[in-house]
């Protein structure tokens, strides 16, 4: 039990406070950077902030749910989504340095919380747990939608991160249902909603 345990540990002390790994290219690495003023890079710093927290809760759902996955085709799934977003955290964390800002210092609190959230979820059963996943990364869609009207214009490269962060979500959404995902009650979808809402508010600052 601890052996199994140990591995665990440490993903979520790599999550939390080490590099995020990635094999792909990081999104509009290529493009030149725009210009931004002082108030615009504080700005976009503290949106990749709230999407780097978003990511770091999403490492722990996945991890919180392949743990307790009873269907091993869906263990691998939730695994193959995982590190896809990890290339997100890798990507969230070194566009923030090159605006200057900073992670949250909430994030092991963040961490903490969606890990118990997801070994729930995935008790539930693959069906529901699928469905909690499916609709996480709906909200997480139109969470980044908002974020790129947010941005300046001129920032070309935050803009083709969170696209290609947007494309990755979508299809994780729809292998979701793919594999049987369940509907959620609105309660829990205004729950999710509510909670999200005060996960952004606190990161964009903190």
């Amino acid at each position: 039990m601890i052996d199994a345990l140990i591995p665990e540990f440490d993903k979520a002390l790599r999550a939390v406070f080490a590099a995020a790994p990635t094999r792909r290219p990081m999104p509009g690495a290529d493009l030149p950077e725009g210009e931004l003023s002082e108030a615009e890079k504080r700005h976009v710093a503290a949106l990749m902030r709230v999407n780097h927290c978003g990511e770091i809760c999403a490492q722990a759902l996945y991890q919180g749910q392949a743990l307790s996955s009873r269907d091993p085709a869906v263990k691998r799934e939730l695994e193959t989504a995982a590190w896809e977003e990890t290339e997100h955290l890798n990507w969230t964390e070194r566009r923030i340095a090159e605006l200057g800002g900073r992670k949250s210092l909430l994030n092991p609190l963040w961490y903490a919380g969606s890990l118990a959230i997801g070994a729930f979820a995935g008790k539930c059963g693959d069906a529901w747990s699928l469905g909690f996943l499916a609709e996480t990364e709906r909200q997480v869609e139109g969470h980044l939608e908002s974020h790129m009207t947010s941005l300046p214009a001129q920032d070309r490269k935050s803009w083709e991160v969170l696209e290609q962060m947007k494309a990755d979500e979508m299809r994780h959404a729809e292998t979701a249902s793919h594999y049987g995902a369940r509907d959620l009650p609105l309660p829990v979808r205004w729950a999710m909603r509510l909670s999200s809402k005060l996960m952004t508010r606190l990161s964009y600052i903190a």
